[in-house]
């Protein structure tokens, strides 16, 4: 799409050996994780070829989860596009649930399997996964047997890695020595919540596994590290900026002789060359990095921004800005300006008011404004403040449920639902078995189990009729609740299907159907599962191709991205502040409280065990005291935004 969104596009990836002072491994950056993946996946190729010129085997250590997936699709490519034969490499895998069978849905083979191995021609005795079927007394000699087959097959050419939240690769915990070898090991607290979300509570998850030790990683002739996501941006600081620990295992790859860790812009936003670039180099001063520097400063030195001194930006890396800008006083009253100018009561904007610093126009009075949720409560969470605001000034409010969110509910909401309706119906012959059916088959699910079609749309209606009670207690008039049910989420797994023309084409019909004169879209980019990402890119496609059939009523749009449960945007990067008092406050809660099938316990809580309604209370109350730490006016909470600009 022509446009662009504040955050990604002001960043900066300085190369140059002084702005890299503070890494000690090479960091390449990315722009996105599609880019930085084909890199990967070229040069695994390029290998691949070399070593069929000179007649020999590629010994490729591959790892498993959401960040290669990508790496080996382009490869599926390769071999189907451009005619790359695997016949020559042998592979080994990182690591392995224990105890897991091979054709679980949640083993590593199967994902194995599902990502590469069945689109490939690679011999199947070239395969190597660790066994995670074995018998307990026989793992020892299958890992001793495992490190044999890789020196047998001339070591590992290029290992492939993520990281997890904890530092760890592979399965590698945090206290893991530089020398161990494939063994098993238990897996820490943090890792298993990570992938409780798979499994469908933390309780299924193996809380053992099989992997390859530190010492068998740090064997592989070439090492290619890779991470998307801002979620993955502090751990990727700390091991590449960080000293060597036993509790950040990815931090020993800092001795390696051929190392790189391959990052998209998200992942890389913590480093000091992205995040303080003045600490490493001299900078280009653009007003957003002006901005973004006054404000870290503020923060460091703990006084507003007017309060700043020539010396607090001399002791801090920032004395080329002073001198450039004059003094202090002119840079702090700027950067105070354009914070106080994000601020406003009216999203939809102030009718009859001078608009010339104002984030939202006063014209057209009332708007239509389309909002875009996820999942059936991202509206209310992430936004539910300024939603509010926009029904009490009289806009024609409209929401788009992009997903059902049904495999986020949980089995006995579905039991609670259909005691409720064959009370109601109890002549209703065919509910009844219907019902009968369901029990039974829910009574034997196993963890993890996909539900059966009629299940999956029993959960998506229990979504739906909570998202209407949300509608209605906002004043959203319910034939303005848009359920949109996107092909490619309907997978009843975590795991969804790429999105296709037929999610595009229900979004742009729902676009020119409401032309709406503002957007708001989830742009976090954080989501663990990646729901967020892929119906933000679906929203993209859409606009850009109104855009290039010239679509009238897009010229006179605004597209604003607010962030998920997971993560807010940085001041610096916010271009629209909205106030919410107590009052606001409160009923933003209760309109979280209608979604009732994700109170108490979510299905899917990340890395946050908190209600979802705690953590948008937290975030919001959270902005709204740095904005008075900044010595702006106070307030109880505020939501953010950033505006996508069309070119």
């Amino acid at each position: 799409m022509a446009g662009t969104s504040t955050k990604p596009k002001t960043m900066n990836f300085p190369t140059d050996e002084e702005s890299k002072k503070f890494e000690k491994i090479n960091t390449i950056i990315h722009e996105s994780s599609n880019d930085a993946s084909f890199f990967v996946a070229n040069e695994i190729a390029e290998l691949i070829r070399q070593r069929q010129k000179e007649g020999k085997n590629m010994v490729l250590g591959l790892a498993t989860g959401s960040t290669p997936t990508k790496v080996y699709e382009f490869l599926v490519k390769f071999h189907h596009e451009e005619g790359l034969s695997f016949k020559n490499v042998i592979t080994f895998n990182l690591d392995e649930y224990y105890p897991i069978s091979a054709d679980s849905i949640h083993s590593y083979v199967r994902f194995m399997n599902e990502h590469l191995f069945n689109h490939i021609d690679i011999k199947k005795e070239n395969i190597n996964i660790p066994d995670g079927n074995l018998d307990k007394e026989d793992v020892k000699e299958f890992c001793a047997l495992y490190e044999k087959k890789i020196e047998e097959a001339g070591g590992i050419d290029i290992q492939i890695l993520g990281i997890g939240r904890t530092g760890h690769i592979g399965f590698n915990e945090p206290g893991s020595s530089l020398k161990s070898k494939t063994r098993m090991v238990r897996l820490d607290r943090v890792t298993r919540l990570d992938a409780a979300s798979d499994f469908f509570g933390l309780e299924n998850v193996p809380s053992k596994a099989l992997t390859m030790g530190v010492g068998t990683i740090m064997a592989a002739k070439r090492i290619v590290l890779m991470a998307w996501g801002e979620g993955k941006a502090g751990i990727i600081k700390l091991a590449v900026e960080g000293k060597i620990q036993e509790s950040v295992p990815a931090t020993f790859l800092q001795q390696h002789p051929n190392c790189d860790f391959i990052v998209d812009q998200a992942a890389a936003s913590a480093l000091t060359r992205i995040c303080t670039p003045w600490l490493v180099s001299e900078c280009i001063w653009t007003d957003s990095l002006i901005k973004k520097a006054a404000i870290w400063l503020s923060d460091k030195v703990d006084k507003a921004i007017l309060k700043l001194t020539n010396e607090h930006y001399n002791e801090h890396g920032m004395g080329s800005l002073v001198a450039e800008i004059g003094s202090a006083e002119h840079i702090n009253l700027k950067v105070f300006n354009q914070l106080q100018r994000t601020i406003t009561g009216w999203p939809g904007g102030k009718p009859n008011a001078d608009d010339t610093n104002r984030p939202e126009r006063n014209a057209p009075y009332p708007k239509r404004s389309m909002i875009f949720s996820p999942h059936p409560d991202d509206d209310v969470i992430s936004m539910g403040g300024t939603l509010l605001r926009l029904v009490d000034h009289g806009h024609e409010v409209h929401v788009a449920y992009q997903t059902s969110g049904n495999i986020a509910v949980f089995d006995d909401e579905v039991i609670r639902f259909m005691d409720f309706a064959t009370d109601i119906q109890k002549e209703n012959k065919s509910l009844r078995e219907e019902f009968k059916k369901v029990r039974e088959f829910l009574s034997n699910k196993s963890p993890g189990e996909i539900d059966s079609p009629e299940i999956q749309r029993f959960k998506g209606l229990i979504r739906k009729g909570e998202a209407l009670a949300a509608c209605r207690y906002c004043g959203v008039d319910e034939k303005n609740a848009h359920f949109q049910n996107l092909p490619f989420y309907e997978t009843g797994t975590v795991k969804k299907k790429p999105h296709s023309e037929a999610d595009v084409q229900i979004t742009y019909n729902l676009l020119n159907q409401v032309k709406p004169h503002q957007i708001f879209a989830a742009g976090d980019l954080s989501d663990p599962h990646g729901t967020h990402r892929v119906c933000l890119q679906i929203i993209y496609e859409a606009l850009d191709r109104l855009v290039k059939e010239g679509a009238e009523w897009i010229d006179d749009c605004y597209l604003w991205l607010y962030r998920g449960a997971w993560q807010e945007w940085d001041i610096a990067d916010m271009e629209m502040a909205v106030p919410i008092g107590p009052k606001d406050m409160q009923r933003k809660k209760n309109a979280i409280f209608k979604h009732q099938s994700q109170k108490d316990a979510a299905m899917f809580p990340g890395n946050d065990d908190r209600e979802f309604w705690q953590r948008a209370e937290q975030r919001n109350m959270d902005t709204a005291r740095k904005y008075n730490s900044l010595g702006l006016a106070e307030y109880e909470a505020m939501e953010g935004f950033v505006r996508y600009k069309f070119k």
